[in-house]
């Protein structure tokens, strides 16, 4: 199980399963962390993560979503 989220989390890289880059870290509130999204994440990566509305600025991340935390990045389950 991956360590709880920390309020130095603020400005690591967010990765998919596959390990493209879908976006940084703004905020942390609890087991939640706010992602802003790297321009061009594809379509499928959006909807497995509920991502859908393009419109957003950033978007909410649960911890249950995180496989593992390496260095300065945070590694996502499939």
């Amino acid at each position: 199980m991956a360590r709880p989220f920390r309020d130095g989390d603020t400005g690591m890289d967010v990765l998919s399963s596959d390990g493209e880059k879908i976006g940084t870290v703004q905020e942390v509130h609890g087991d939640t962390v706010h992602v802003k999204p790297e321009h061009g994440i594809a379509d499928s990566i959006r909807q497995r993560l509920g991502w859908e509305d393009e419109s957003e600025d950033m978007y909410a991340l649960s911890h249950d979503r995180v496989r593992q935390f390496s260095g300065n990045e945070i590694h996502l389950k499939d």
